[in-house]
């Protein structure tokens, strides 16, 4: 089993606050970090939830706005005057490249590791690991914009050891191989994996919407999922405005959930005009019943479905 929790470092819209800054969310998955995006100023949430500068990491941009990719460059500087020796993976749409490359050279500062620019080109496969993946699907936002899916491949299902003893079967290496899936032979005959082992169990799939309208190519991308991230930038009073602007109300993040059927929805990324968020939050409840609003350095536990 995999320990996995999602760490909020900005909840802000395009104006941080005393209390929100800007857009950036983190997955903490065993011993990696997955990160989404990094507004302005980020890096001090980053430091104050205490994730390491020197882990395994990838970061995910969705999309070329200022408070969504601006502080990566401070990050990048950060990690380089405290030593970090770790290769960095960069994901994002093919101007991300050439904006990390000008900036870096005009303000001339060097990294002590390797960082590795992924441009995206197309929806679908962005990364793969030996038990997740991570896909992309545009976003409906002013700009080029992506979303995102943290999906985890099945896990083995539960063995039976009392079953496996009962057939003779020495612990070990064989016991080893049935878990993962493989017949074996043993004693002359052959004993399969479904023997002793239960049927497969799902992983765990998390959503992040970056800026978006609702559409129905993010209904499908994120149906299913365990936990989804979207962005709540207004009231349901101002969905002219949000409309205008690429961006979703509340009401629309609930709506667009239920629809996906997302067992639990997060909202995040509000305007600056809402001092707290309680009302945002009821006219989510109103068509998705397990809702709740992002704080900066709010943490989420991400356990498996049951």
């Amino acid at each position: 089993m995999t320990n996995m929790r999602l760490i909020f470092l900005g909840t802000s819209s395009a104006t941080p606050t005393a209390e929100r800054g800007l857009s950036s969310i983190a997955i903490a998955r065993g011993g990696e970090l997955i990160l989404f995006d990094a507004g302005e100023g980020m890096q001090r949430n980053f430091i104050k939830a205490g994730l390491g500068m020197n882990r395994k990491m990838k970061v995910f941009v969705t999309h070329m706005h200022a408070d969504h990719c601006v502080g990566i460059l401070g990050l990048l500087q950060t990690m380089s005057l405290q030593g970090r020796q770790a290769d960095l993976d960069i994901y994002g749409e093919p101007r991300l490249a050439e904006f990390l490359h000008e900036n870096m050279r005009i303000i001339n500062f060097g990294l002590t590791f390797k960082v590795n620019v992924h441009a995206i080109r197309s929806e679908g496969l962005v990364a793969k690991e030996r038990d997740y993946q991570i896909l992309c699907c545009r976003a409906n936002h002013s700009v080029l914009a992506y979303s995102y899916c943290l999906e985890e491949f099945d896990r083995p299902g539960i063995f039976d050891i009392k079953r496996a003893k009962e057939m003779g079967i020495p612990e070990g290496q064989l016991y080893s191989s049935l878990q993962t899936g493989k017949d074996i032979t043993y004693n002359g005959k052959i004993i399969r994996s479904s023997d002793v082992v239960g049927p497969p169990r799902p992983g765990r799939k998390i959503g992040i919407s970056g800026d978006t309208r609702p559409t129905d190519s993010l209904i499908a991308f994120f149906r299913n999922c365990d936990l989804l991230v979207f962005e709540s930038t207004y009231g349901h009073d101002k969905q002219a405005k949000a409309i205008e602007t690429g961006h979703s109300t509340a009401y629309e993040a609930a709506l667009l959930a239920r629809q996906a059927s997302v067992k639990k929805l997060l909202l995040t990324h509000f305007s600056a005009r809402y001092e707290e968020t309680s009302e945002l939050v009821k006219e989510a409840q109103a068509v998705h019943n397990n809702v709740e609003a992002a704080e900066d350095l709010s943490v989420v536990e991400v356990p498996y479905p049951q």
